[in-house]
């Protein structure tokens, strides 16, 4: 008895000392980012003095403006996010306007820190995501207008318009500053490159074959 006592006291104690070190919610109205700042970063920008803070920290136009999807994949992401709204900074959120010519993709990537639900406002568009090791099972999903569709933090997903026009989503995201890894940017786009024999037994594909990927970003 006096052992579970003292082993429930313990772990009450441990997770006393959890919920007093961890705050999840920011402990001032706002902190607007102040990107001139040197202060330290601990999940953000350093804050601008709020006394400066303007309607213009919180506000971003655009989102009505169609993006250019004349580039090789198709599509073009609008971000909105910390860097564009800079009252964004801290609180854990941002979107994106995603515009997908016919045929259009947004390639395979990831969002290191944010959860992303993508809702589409015009268009058809396949979506999907692949679950972690060892299973990396592909869940996908054709979506019409008016369809939400969820990809979780960290996993690798797509989108692609497989409609006869011009497709457009709008992305929220559970970070301010959510990031993008592009899964064949990273690979193949590295800088310094990745070693060529290191891709090639990666892929099991020739040397060239890599030369050739790599060549193109």
């Amino acid at each position: 008895m006096a052992n579970q006592i003292l082993l429930l006291t313990t772990f009450l104690a441990m997770t006393c000392s959890l919920v007093v070190a961890f705050e999840p919610s920011p402990l001032q109205d706002f902190c607007v980012a102040d990107a001139t700042g040197s202060g330290t970063r601990v999940n953000g920008l350093p804050c601008l003095d709020s006394k400066l803070a303007t309607a213009e920290h919180f506000f971003f136009s655009g989102l009505h403006i169609p993006g250019n999807t004349s580039n090789p994949v198709g599509g073009k992401v609008t971000p909105v996010n910390v860097a564009q709204i800079p009252g964004l900074n801290t609180l854990g959120i941002s979107l994106a306007r995603i515009d997908y010519a016919p045929m259009g993709v947004i390639p395979p990537h990831t969002h290191p820190r944010a959860t992303e639900i993508l809702t589409v406002l015009e268009g058809s568009l396949d979506v999907g995501f692949v679950t972690s090791n060892p299973d990396n099972k592909l869940i996908s999903k054709v979506l019409n207008k008016g369809d939400a569709f969820v990809f979780p933090v960290g996993l690798v997903h797509y989108q692609k318009n497989v409609g006869t026009g011009m497709a457009i989503s709008l992305s929220s995201l559970s970070s301010q500053n959510p990031g993008v890894n592009t899964i064949a940017n990273a690979v193949f786009g590295s800088n310094p490159a990745i070693p060529e024999d290191v891709l090639a037994k990666s892929f099991q594909v020739d040397k060239s074959v890599i030369r050739d990927l790599q060549a193109k970003f």
